[in-house]
């Protein structure tokens, strides 16, 4: 029987989902890496007549409303695909089993190694939901939607808890402030509380592209470089490491500050900043692209 303390559990068995950030501080993991061993074929190519879901959301921090939940498919051996469906179909249940929302996600992931579908629909209370998809074999995939005043995480609606994360102009014993292969990126000109005080909408990452196990934060914070060019006279964009060393060993003040157990993370905010929308694990420049100009429109 599946229960609220299961669930939460058998997230971490998941690529990306709950994922302890400590497994992220592995400097074996490559940032331009798939999460695990991908099983090479044409994108445009359907998938084994056996696949399963990989969860790639988190099942710590969803909270009702709208939600979003990003999977991926692997064969029955496991092995992530680079293959799939235009579209994956199915629907959401509640825990009595009556459907609450019918599934139709877009396979998008240009630019990463294994694509990834976006599962999105408004359900309005909390509680233990599942997700099945047409041709997944296995059990339906669950997840929670927790009251917003059990969720440690700022979710849509909330204010964003500010900090004085780390600048160019003072380090604040972070050691690289910035993990990017290509030098520091754009967004460590202001601290977190200096951006939320200056009274512009607010776009803030939390992501370490040298140590992510996911392979998903570099790619996601390129992503944001290219897609914050039209904001950047009426945006702050605010980007913080997970680790305080090189090594990956120390965790940095935005973990602690935001009570994270998971990266990366991208939250934006309004002019007074309240979270207007927040985005985990995984993203393309296509899904970044709309949601930044829903949000920020």
């Amino acid at each position: 029987m599946l229960t609220r303390r299961t669930v939460v559990v058998g997230a971490a068995a998941f690529v990306g989902s709950s994922a302890l950030l400590a497994a992220c501080g592995d400097s074996a993991a490559d940032s331009n890496s798939s999460p695990a061993t991908a099983t090479p074929s044409s994108a445009s190519a359907p998938p084994p007549q056996q696949f399963v879901l990989v969860q790639r959301y988190t099942n710590t921090s969803l909270a009702p409303g709208d939600i979003r939940l990003a999977v991926s498919l692997a064969g029955a051996d496991g092995s992530l695909l680079t293959t799939g469906p235009d579209v994956l179909t199915g629907v959401i249940r509640d825990e009595k089993g009556a459907e609450v929302a019918a599934i139709a996600a877009e396979r998008r992931g240009l630019g990463q190694a294994v694509p990834y579908w976006s599962i999105t629909a408004t359900i309005a209370k909390s509680g233990l939901y599942d997700l099945t998809v047409d041709g997944a074999i296995g059990d339906p995939t669950p997840f929670l939607l927790f009251d917003p005043g059990e969720i440690a995480i700022p979710s849509v609606g909330a204010a964003l808890p500010g900090f004085d994360s780390p600048t160019t102009s003072d380090a604040r014993g972070v050691d690289p402030i910035c993990t990017r292969t290509d030098g520091p990126c754009p967004f460590h000109e202001v601290t977190l509380n200096e951006a939320l005080a200056a009274g512009k909408p607010v776009v803030y990452i939390v992501g370490t592209p040298a140590h992510c196990s996911t392979g998903t934060c570099a790619p996601g914070l390129e992503f944001l470089i290219e897609a914050s060019k039209p904001y950047v006279d009426t945006v702050t964009f605010v980007h913080a490491e997970v680790y305080a060393n090189p090594e990956g060993t120390e965790l940095a003040p935005a973990v602690n500050a935001l009570a994270l157990d998971y990266e990366p993370l991208i939250w934006v905010t309004d002019a007074a900043g309240i979270v207007t929308s927040r985005i985990d694990i995984v993203w393309d420049a296509d899904e970044l692209t709309a949601l930044l100009a829903a949000a920020l429109s």
